[in-house]
């Protein structure tokens, strides 16, 4: 079960870096091409969405309950995408959602796939599918396990 909500967590994980970072990225640069500033509502709201997926993405890989599924998945589709991106970049591009429209998201995601941004994403994500321990389930600990017998009828 626990790897399942992984999965789930993975496509959230996929969507939230394609959506949130993509949307946010596309913002920054147009902010910056028109020379303006992120200090008002719209970039608050830019900064949120981008700050909010760095946020999730860097707590699928640092909390010890969740499945390495969370964090591994997307990390490997993105490592994916980048190489294909190296060897054929008309493949890789094809590939973005939404990119026949003119998409925030698609621009941004695009702009982070040829600058690099998402092969150094998906390799702080995929950290977690070699930690042995947590591919194991964890057991409540049982604090009264390794009392002797007699300390327990004080």
């Amino acid at each position: 079960m626990r790897h399942l909500i992984g999965i789930v967590l993975a496509l959230a994980a996929a969507a939230a870096v394609f959506f949130g970072g993509g949307w946010a990225v596309a913002r920054i640069l147009a902010a910056h091409a028109h020379g303006t500033s992120l200090v008002n509502t719209s970039g608050g709201m830019t900064l949120a969405a981008l700050l909010g997926t760095g946020l999730f993405l860097g707590l699928l890989v640092a909390v010890p309950v969740s499945s390495p599924l969370g964090a591994g998945l997307p990390g490997l589709v993105l490592l994916a995408w980048s190489g294909l991106e190296i060897f054929k970049t008309h493949w890789a591009m094809r590939l973005i959602p939404v990119s026949g429209f003119d998409a925030d998201a698609a621009s941004g995601f695009r702009t982070m796939l040829t600058a690099g941004v998402l092969a150094l994403i998906g390799m702080a994500l995929i950290v977690p599918i070699f930690v042995p321990s947590r591919w194991r389930r964890r057991e409540l600990a049982d604090e009264f396990a390794n009392i002797p017998e007699a300390e327990l009828v004080h």
